[in-house]
């Protein structure tokens, strides 16, 4: 019997939810854009964009919010690898929204806008039309589909021309890699592994409005909106007043670290190398086998995703796909004559690289230093021991 009781309520409860969905919205409703700050996670380094409303009248304040996705998704990591993976709307209550950017402690701030009762339902209306069934996935895109792009989208759609932004406040255009640094530490293994995944695509001005895939410019922007010639920001609060987590990562955790221990190893294997007039096979081995896989993965997400981000990417050029191939065959003793050609044409690679960063077709980690340097001491050394055993054969 309690068993039906609490049915009951909860049947009643969601009757009643729907129909206030469908219901219009009371005069005291009120929509805001709700920023979220930074997390520690990657995925949470560049904040969250979400959309509130809240009606004391009909007792709602839920968040609506794109860029949620379903981990149980069949092929969730394939999908989510190759950028065919669903992301959807969602809506939740306030209290869990704040609870849980709470407990990451992540600050959240809110910005009432100044829009009618029309124009409020107008935007519910959408964002409800939205979460259908038949509507609510879609194919998220980090720089031009995702949580922050969908929120200038949203108003656009419902407010009409009288909605319009003011760029003027945009000190200086920046490069999509420069946004997206914005929020790293150089110095830090999601940067260096971002710099590595994404191509040259991104290194281009990004206009006024491709500024708004990242959810602080969206902030920013609302503040220069208007709405029928009127600003759009009725009132500005901070919700949770958290100050934003410092990497504190130790020193030997960083990239910088352990690049430079590869450079040590490399330079002092290399060193012994040459006062013995040996090679050192197994070095070789790892390192064509390091940069090879790296450059497998780079022309995985270049050519066999749908990612637009990893296209062009000329870290191919120095992370070498065929140097897995070439691995093997540097464990040899003796090796073919045409590998003293190969190790030339690595190193022309590797100064290739060094011009295209110079003339910013594409801009590399900064760390990537240490990378092709410790690249060129061995590639040079391949190439005096491979001639020097070749002339002493004749």
């Amino acid at each position: 019997m309690f068993k039906k009781i609490v049915l009951f309520f909860f049947l009643c409860i969601v009757a009643f939810w729907g129909q206030a969905q469908d219901a219009q919205l009371s005069p005291l409703s009120k929509i805001s854009l709700l920023t979220v700050g930074t997390g520690e996670d990657l995925a949470a380094k560049f904040g969250h964009s979400a959309i509130r409303l809240q009606d004391p009248t009909l007792g709602i304040d839920e968040v609506y919010g794109y860029g949620t996705y379903d981990f149980e998704d069949p092929n969730f990591y394939l999908n989510f690898t190759r950028g065919k993976l669903s992301y959807t709307i969602s809506r939740i209550p306030f209290k869990y929204f704040k609870y849980s950017y709470q407990q990451e402690k992540r600050w959240v701030k809110e910005q009432v806008l100044d829009v009618d009762l029309e124009q409020r339902n107008a935007i519910v209306s959408f964002l409800e039309h939205n979460l259908l069934p038949q509507n609510k996935k879609y194919k998220y895109d980090f720089l031009f589909d995702n949580c922050a792009t969908r929120i200038p989208m949203v108003f656009e759609k419902t407010l009409g021309n009288t909605f319009k932004f003011d760029y003027n406040h945009l000190k200086e255009q920046l490069t999509f890699r420069e946004l997206i640094r914005l929020k790293l530490n150089p110095n830090s293994w999601s940067n260096f592994g971002i710099d590595l995944a994404l191509g040259s695509v991104i290194d281009r001005a990004a206009t006024p409005y491709e500024h708004l895939f990242l959810p602080i410019y969206v902030y920013e922007q609302m503040k220069h909106t208007t709405l029928n010639g009127k600003p759009i920001v009725k009132k500005e609060s901070i919700l949770l007043d958290i100050p934003e987590q410092e990497d504190k990562s130790l020193s030997i955790a960083t990239p910088l670290f352990w690049l430079c221990v590869l450079l040590v190893i490399v330079g002092y294997f290399t060193y012994r190398d040459y006062k013995n007039q040996r090679r050192n096979r197994w070095l070789d081995f790892t390192l064509f086998t390091i940069t090879g896989l790296a450059g497998v993965l780079i022309l995985f997400l270049w050519f066999a995703t749908d990612h637009l981000a990893t296209k062009a990417n000329f870290n191919s050029l120095w992370a070498f796909a065929p140097n897995l191939f070439i691995a093997f065959i540097l464990l040899r003793k003796t090796v073919p004559k045409w590998v003293l050609t190969y190790s030339v044409f690595l190193t022309i690679l590797l100064g290739i690289t060094s011009i295209l960063w110079l003339f910013k077709i594409q801009v590399f980690s900064i760390l990537l230093i240490i990378v092709l340097l410790t690249l060129a001491i061995r590639y040079l050394y391949l190439i005096y021991y491979f001639k020097t055993k070749q002339l002493r054969k004749k």
